[in-house]
């Protein structure tokens, strides 16, 4: 009597195949729920890092005066500019006009310029110039509307503003919380 041993190598072929399949797709479950498992502890992490740094409590006052910084010496690093504290009564938003760029003197502050903000480098700092922003108070005063409004402006690198959360950025520099900034976003450069 003759075998039938194609179809049965075939069958065992077939077999080994499923179970491989179902191997990979159990592993690919676990892994994802481990993936999972982290991204939620990152967020609640995050939740309690920006309620540690209140952020959203942070108000800033366009109209307040800044004093000018100090001109550095060649032993004292540059200090600056000391930043008016936010008013006792929180205040309506007010609309901030995009001022034209004009040249900054030699020493200026580097505690207004906004390429400290992570994830603004040289091009788009030259491009919010050119819309009238070039210092982390202009930023930092946004209102959402405004934000988006210069979002839309900005081409290629629209939506950075709101991936790379510029404004909490700006409003933590601008009060001088660098222990915040630097917990939420990392060292400062």
């Amino acid at each position: 009597m003759p075998t039938n041993t194609g179809s049965d190598i075939f069958g065992v072929i077939t077999f080994v195949v499923i179970a491989v399949v179902a191997l990979a797709a159990i592993a690919v479950i676990v892994i994802g729920m481990r993936l999972k498992r982290q991204r939620i502890a990152g967020e609640k992490e995050l939740i309690a890092r920006r309620e540690a740094a209140h952020v959203d409590a942070v108000e800033v006052d366009p109209d307040a005066p800044v004093e000018a910084a100090s001109e550095p010496t060649a032993r004292e690093p540059a200090k600056p500019a000391p930043v008016a504290a936010p008013a006792a009564k929180p205040t309506p938003p007010v609309a901030v006009a995009p001022v034209v760029a004009s040249p900054a003197p030699a020493a200026a502050s580097i505690e207004g310029d906004i390429t400290q903000l992570k994830g603004l480098g040289p091009k788009l700092a030259a491009t919010l110039a050119e819309l009238g922003y070039t210092r982390l108070d202009q930023i930092a005063a946004l209102t959402p509307d405004q934000a988006a409004d210069l979002d839309a402006k900005l081409g290629n690198f629209q939506g950075r503003m709101a991936r790379d959360r510029w404004i909490e950025q700006a409003k933590l520099l601008v009060v001088g919380d660098r222990a915040a900034y630097e917990a939420e976003f990392g060292k400062l450069g």
